[in-house]
């Protein structure tokens, strides 16, 4: 592939429903390796943003390897959104755009030329309607919203029963089998899905002020007055975080419907090639759906490597600790893996840290503890939780002193390269570091 930092590298495509393109997969089946690291990314419209994120990680691999390992690259594309404002670092922000899109950030606040962090910019505009086709009406309210900001509830309550509308899963579709994480019968819906619109509006926009340097602590409701203004900041971070839910939703079926069952094939077709995958954000937690895809008996998949995962940190355990009886979606899919499971996390990443246990709370949950209610932390801000055997846990600097343990959960603690980027997401896209590659090498045993 032109620009490519690596080669053989092939891309390997899939649909909202986890169909693949079937001229890449007979590609793939036919490449001379004896390894193959599979990457699947996290939040982004755009394959041009995926191949840049794909050959600045792999641009360190071949120096890393040892003799006679002949590594192939591939790289999932799937459906996935992400907005203009969530900077990756050491990206230009020009190429971040969507075709067609003005760059971010596009829209401009009436008085000045200062930009508007509340309008949804053109570039997001365009990933919306890329991402969610056929809704192009209900786009574009949500944006004249945004730009209006009406001071009454009742223009919260529409733009959350629209942003709500735009992102649930069509009746029937395959999509609403893979929301879970950790079991939700006894407990109700998720906030995002099903708070009051304005409160949650309020709260979001009391979390991005803790992602700003200096900024609040207390998240409770009554914190931010009676102002509407700021709360509409809050409300754009509720469209985001419920545009996200649905690329959960997403992630979890391209895994298990699509690249779990394409990972079989590998294993009939080549025997000899070892797997190792790796996933970033959402795309972490489509690596992980594919091992609960595999078909039963393969063991091709020699590690994964996931990188500031975006889903729940007790996915694989047994019990839980709130709930002992209940189960995370995973619970033993670290066995499907023969070597380890790896999890990078970084307390630098405030998209996990700040504003995931607040989108994930269940709805009516208690709003003054979310911060220290650990039931709704992601496994890319704390590692996995809860797993048996306890999974390890290492600082970066350790797993590349020692190598990686060769099997089960291992955490790693990867604050010290994961540190870059600014609000609303944090560190959450600063993954590029030849230390991370060099965990991923660790993992699968083919370093030099």
């Amino acid at each position: 592939m032109p620009g490519m930092s690596v080669a053989p590298y092939q891309d390997i495509t899939f649909d909202k429903d986890g169909d693949v393109n079937t001229a890449q997969r007979e590609r793939l089946l036919r490449l001379d390796v004896t390894d193959l690291v599979l990457f699947a990314h996290g939040w982004n419209n755009s394959p041009s943003v995926a191949h840049r994120l794909y050959s600045s990680f792999f641009a360190p691999f071949p120096a890393l390897l040892r003799p006679r390992i002949r590594l192939g690259y591939a790289g999932v594309v799937w459906p996935s959104m992400r907005f203009a404002d969530e900077p990756i670092p050491d990206f230009d922000p020009a190429a971040l755009t969507a075709p067609g899109a003005e760059s971010y950030p596009g829209q401009l606040d009436p008085v000045g030329d200062i930009p508007d962090p509340v309008a949804l910019d053109p570039a997001s505009r365009e990933a919306l309607r890329t991402v969610f086709p056929g809704h192009e009406a209900t786009i574009a309210r949500l944006s004249g919203l945004l730009a209006e900001r009406p001071s009454s509830r009742e223009a919260f309550a529409e733009f959350g029963r629209l942003a709500r509308e735009l992102t649930e899963a069509p009746a029937g579709g395959l999509e609403t089998c893979f929301t879970v994480d950790l079991p939700q019968d006894e407990q109700g819906p998720p906030a995002v899905l099903y708070e009051d619109a304005f409160d949650l509006c309020r709260l979001f926009a009391l979390a991005l002020d803790e992602t700003e340097p200096g900024g609040l602590a207390d998240l409770s409701i009554d914190s931010l007055g009676n102002g509407f203004q700021k709360t509409w900041k809050g409300a754009k971070e509720l469209l985001r975080q419920t545009t996200y839910y649905a690329m959960k939703r997403r992630a979890g079926a391209v895994g298990e419907l699509g690249l779990g069952p394409l990972l079989g094939q590998l294993a009939k077709n080549r025997p000899g090639v070892r797997v190792h995958l790796v996933g970033h954000s959402q795309g972490a937690r489509l690596a992980s759906f594919a091992l609960k895809g595999l078909p039963d008996g393969v063991r091709n998949v020699k590690s994964v490597t996931l990188l500031q995962g975006a889903f729940s940190h007790y996915v694989f355990a047994p019990s839980l600790p709130h709930a002992a009886h209940n189960a995370g979606a995973l619970r033993t899919m670290e066995q499907r893996v023969d070597g380890p499971l790896v999890a990078c996390h970084s307390r630098h990443d405030s998209a996990l840290g700040v504003i995931y246990p607040l989108a994930s709370r269940l709805a009516g949950d208690d709003r003054g503890a979310i911060g220290l209610d650990r039931r709704w932390w992601a496994v890319g801000y704390d590692g996995i939780q809860a797993a048996r055997p306890p999974s390890a846990r290492l600082t970066l600097a350790q797993a590349l002193a020692r190598g990686v343990p060769p099997s089960g959960c291992v955490s790693v603690d990867a604050s010290s390269v994961v540190r870059r980027g600014g609000p609303p997401s944090g560190a959450h896209s600063d993954i590029c570091h030849e230390e991370l590659a060099r965990i991923v090498v660790s993992a699968g045993r083919i370093g030099a």
